[in-house]
């Protein structure tokens, strides 16, 4: 095992603790006091610790079997959903023409009849999915008995992923055969299971995409072109379910490095790169590393991110505050119910919230006001490198530009850049802004791949954090650092 690396300090990480008059000092006091009840919280801490820190149900990649036997449960499932929705709508007609449609109304139809009745639904559509589902899994392993072990095609694969971005907290709830197990593949799409030494390179991917989205082994895709700059190094390949809680992901990520690091303790150095969503599961990981004290944390050298919401989406905003303002159209609120299916992925994206105080005190699957999101500090030790795109091709209004930012995230957001409270502090030779391209092309463009393997080839050694910010447009010319 080699010696940690030494700590590089910078005071510009050190500003995030300055509290001034723009900072109200009753926001630090509200944290603090949160962070106090995680003493007295003990049956949350022991419902969390089962879920995400035990052993998973599956830890295995799915199968053709596990998928059929998921679409049967979803299909239920489904159905137990839209009688929720029609039960709401159900009361909001009757009792708001009647003016009724309050809290004490509501809270005595749920003592009522028509709600017996909805129950009494719910346990026959329950008992009736669970004999279809039982029915079809009898047939299916009689008829796809050879087929029941084998991987998913990749185009399968990718389609199993998109279903746990949208609905992968609830397929969990539900103990879903298709809720999709937190595993490390390599670049030949295996399983890891091999002896690993020297630098691994973590590539982590956004919100309903899949390990196959990097394309690896692909000819001039991120993860080639970093194991060709880096013959040395080890491009491993993070998949994971993008609907379940970012912090849960993070928890369950940093765990999976501990083991990773005790069952090889030859990895000399652990680089994280994650796109989109990718990147905040990394950074959460990083974080409960550090507080949860764990090793690998000290073999961690470079964090970068490819079009991250550090602070937050602009689409899951302008989506939560349709809902809300639809939420008080006569009618329509029960409608708005639709919109609260979305996984809890997708909300903590709103904010870009990484942390679990930031929901697990709520009892509705939401996230604290961004007023009252828990600031995260980024490890000093961890060189980190943020990455965003634009979707003009130029700089032709910086207010627009940022704005528009790659279509799904602002320039901002993407390079941490907010308030002084949840501003994360990178020096500016540390970031780069990509001209004329979107947020789905991030990922593909060669001018980021390349700017990423510069960062990584370099390793620290050069002082990046007193060069100028990068920023490079469609037609410049791209060299391959090797």
């Amino acid at each position: 095992m080699t010696n940690p690396k030494p700590v590089e300090s910078y005071n510009l990480y050190e500003a995030c603790d300055l509290i001034t008059s723009s900072r109200p000092v009753f926001l630090n006091e509200l944290h603090e006091k949160m962070d106090t009840l995680d003493i007295l919280d003990e049956e949350e801490i022991i419902k969390m610790a089962a879920t995400d820190m035990g052993n998973p149900r599956k830890s295995t990649p799915l199968t053709v079997g596990d998928v059929f036997e998921g679409l049967t449960h979803l299909a239920t499932s489904g159905v137990l959903e839209v009688t929720e929705i029609v039960e709401s709508l159900h009361s909001e007609l009757l009792l708001r023409p009647l003016g009724r449609f309050n809290e004490d109304s509501l809270a005595r139809w749920q003592n009522g009849f028509t709600r017996k009745f909805y129950n009494g639904m719910r346990f026959l559509v329950q008992k009736v999915g669970t004999g279809i589902t039982q029915t079809n899994i009898k047939v299916a392993r009689k008829a796809l008995r050879r087929y029941h072990d084998r991987r998913l095609p990749n185009t399968l694969k990718q389609g199993v992923n998109i279903i746990n971005g949208m609905i992968g907290d609830h397929l969990i709830d539900q103990q879903s055969p298709l809720a999709v197990p937190m595993t490390l593949y390599d670049r030949y799409g295996q399983p890891l299971g091999n002896k690993l030494s020297g630098r691994i390179v973590v590539l982590c991917h956004g919100l309903a995409l899949s390990y196959l989205n990097w394309h690896p082994c692909e000819d001039d895709s991120l993860g080639e072109n970093i194991a060709l700059a880096q013959p040395q190094s080890t491009v491993l390949y993070l998949d994971y379910n993008t609907g379940k809680r970012i912090s849960q992901n993070g928890r369950r990520l940093s765990h999976i490095m501990k083991q990773l690091v005790e069952e090889n303790p030859d990895i000399t150095q652990i680089d994280l790169v994650g796109y989109s969503m990718g990147g905040l599961v990394a950074r959460s990981a990083l974080f409960y590393a550090e507080q949860e004290g764990l090793d690998w944390i000290d073999r961690a050298g470079n964090l970068v991110t490819i079009g991250t919401p550090h602070q937050g989406t602009l689409l899951e905003r302008t989506g939560h505050y349709l809902l809300d303002i639809i939420g008080k159209v006569p009618f329509a609120a029960s409608l708005s119910k639709m919109g609260n299916i979305r996984s809890a992925g997708i909300i903590d994206l709103r904010h870009g919230s990484i942390r679990d105080e930031d929901w697990k005190y709520l009892k509705q699957r939401d996230v604290l006001p961004e007023e009252f999101r828990h600031p995260t500090k980024l490890p000093r030790h961890v060189r980190t490198y943020f990455i965003a795109g634009s979707i003009a091709e130029g700089i032709y209004d910086s207010k627009a530009t940022n704005l528009v930012g790659d279509g799904l995230v602002t320039v901002e957001s993407a390079l941490g850049e907010a308030g002084e409270l949840h501003t994360l502090y990178v020096p500016e030779g540390r970031k780069a802004v990509f001209y004329g391209v979107n947020h789905l092309n991030l990922q593909y463009d060669r001018r980021i791949h390349y700017q990423i393997i510069e960062w990584l080839n370099d390793n620290g050694r050069s002082d990046s954090a007193l060069k100028p910010r990068t920023e490079s447009f469609a037609d410049d010319d791209i060299e391959v650092v090797v």
